[in-house]
């Protein structure tokens, strides 16, 4: 086998695997799930030696690329590896957690097979080098998905979500079969190398912005922006390694998808500025929608909205570098948080004497938001941001309000001197890690990614719109616990909590209410 083949044996490894976990039987020994458990540890291995390969034989961040035979072809870039390393590293993690989280379960030979088919359908989609074994992939992960949310086939609930999820996943696998298309009529190839080369060599036409569009659809769909959101907020039916899997692998494939296809994306202004107001929208609802949300899951479910179409605003903006950093530092977190969920009770309940809680008044905002600002200007200049994209400057400055909210519940007139002391230190920490982890991601993309555009008239009118929301936002957000049990916002957050019912119209849509067999 050639040394570039080296990272299909990431996938490659998970398919005995499968095999091995489906000869489960309860009360016949678990040496089956023990074996299943160990190719996922070969899987991060074939990945971590992947990395390696490409950091001796890829230098400037240079792609390797080569053909696997039978149809197989792989791309291992600076993007594909880091995919490739944090889908295998959970999918070790969930399988592992798995084994004890379902011990017992009559079913869990079948349940750690499909987790293991699902994952080697992610991988072999983050390496796929044409369009036809990028759309199989994409396909397979879907469908490999379903079978893991119909792991209890018998409630209600999750047969509503599994089908729903089941006809926006095939609408956007149609858009992606047209996307597909549309490139290769273009470009005369399906190689995904050859058509980004020629991308960067070419302008805009009818075709690419016919393939952005359709690119943009299957993204949007896949991330469960709004207002195709309500499946993923319903899939708590299922077990909690699933939805670990879900909310930190699978449903970053919308961004790996925009991620993948810049060249052809960056190269139609009008899909950008689609990808900018639906993810900012999709990200400001998500985020105030999980501050009224009573249960751990589904608070989680709504911050995975929130923070996919932050990541959507992001590849709006032509940043892909930092989308690619959000997908890595977001699964990381969403992945420990849902695993860990189950532990949120008892962690409360162990609070016997919580400290003192520093509500911040309108005062307390206002010198927060400045001091974050003057922190972002000093820290960044050091950074040297006068350099930087103006969407890379605005997309700072909608970050920075997450330090304004913290430095808010220092400033406030409540907060002992330890929380002032120590909400400063965190704002300092947070804006270096910021613009250090920044620089990082254009160092490692160089030269695989494109640059941002230089913003038009209607990129400005985006930018300043997006600063200029998300500013709202975190005010809102600083000052919540204030008005968010007042009689005057009683009714507006019942109707937040229920995400203003667009999941119930959806459901109408599909008929939803009458149940029938996702399957």
């Amino acid at each position: 086998m050639p040394i570039y083949c080296l990272p299909l044996l990431a996938p490659a490894v998970l398919l005995p695997g499968a095999i091995l976990a489906f000869l489960y039987r309860p009360g016949g020994g678990r040496a089956w799930l023990h074996l299943a458990e160990a190719t996922a540890a070969a899987a991060i291995v074939a990945a971590l030696a992947s990395a390696v390969l490409l950091a001796v034989q890829g230098p400037g961040g240079s792609p390797l690329l080569g053909q696997a035979g039978i149809g197989f072809s792989i791309r291992l870039d600076a993007v594909s590896v880091s995919m490739l390393l944090l889908v295998s590293f959970i999918g070790w993690i969930v399988i592992r957690y798995a084994a004890t989280y379902l011990d017992g379960e009559p079913r869990q030979g079948a349940f750690a097979g499909w987790l293991c088919l699902t994952l080697a359908a992610v991988l072999l989609l983050v390496l796929a080098g044409n369009l036809v074994q990028l759309a199989a992939a994409w396909i397979a992960t879907s469908l490999a998905l379903h079978r893991l949310l119909l792991f209890y086939p018998d409630r209600v609930a999750a047969r509503r979500a599994a089908r729903k999820k089941f006809v926006t996943a095939r609408i956007g696998d149609a858009a992606l079969a047209g996307a597909a298309a549309v490139l290769t009529i273009r470009f005369g190839t399906t190689d995904i190398a050859a058509i980004l080369h020629a991308a960067r060599a070419a302008g805009g036409d009818g075709f690419i912005s016919a393939a952005s569009g359709l690119l943009a659809v299957a993204a949007l769909l896949k991330s469960a922006q709004f207002p195709a959101h309500g499946w993923l907020t319903e899939v708590m039916e299922t077990p909690t390694p699933v939805s670990a899997l879900l909310h930190a692998g699978v449903i970053n494939a919308g961004g790996f998808l925009l991620i993948r296809f810049a060249d052809v994306v960056v190269l139609s202004p009008g899909v950008l500025a689609v990808l900018v107001a639906v993810g900012g929208f999709t990200a400001i609802f998500g985020g105030l929608a999980m501050l009224t949300q009573p249960a751990v899951k589904t608070s989680l479910a709504w911050s995975t909205v929130a923070q996919m179409g932050f990541m959507i605003l992001e590849c709006g903006l032509a940043l892909f570098p930092l989308a690619l950093l959000h997908i890595l530092a977001h699964s990381l977190y969403k992945a420990h948080a849902f695993l860990a969920s189950g532990g949120a009770v008892d962690n409360v309940a162990a609070i016997r004497r919580p400290g003192p809680v520093a509500i911040p008044k309108a005062g307390a905002v206002a010198r927060a938001f400045l001091a974050a600002l003057a922190l972002y200007a000093a820290i960044g200049f050091a950074f040297g941001l006068q350099h930087k994209s103006p969407q890379a400057i605005a997309l700072g400055a909608i970050l920075i309000f997450g330090v304004a909210y913290l430095l808010a519940q220092g400033f406030a007139d409540a907060a002992p001197a330890a929380l002032t002391r120590r909400t400063a230190v965190y704002a300092v920490a947070m804006s270096i890690g910021y613009f250090a982890l920044q620089l990082c991601a254009g160092w490692l993309t160089r030269g695989v990614l494109p640059p941002p555009p230089v913003p038009g008239p209607l990129e400005w009118v985006l930018i300043v719109l997006a600063v200029t929301s998300f500013g709202l936002a975190a005010i809102v957000q600083a000052m919540f616990p204030l008005w968010a049990y007042h009689p005057a916002a009683a009714g507006l957050r019942v109707h937040l909590s229920n995400g203003f019912y667009v999941n119930a119209l959806f459901d109408r849509l599909l008929r939803g209410w009458s149940v029938r067999d996702a399957s």
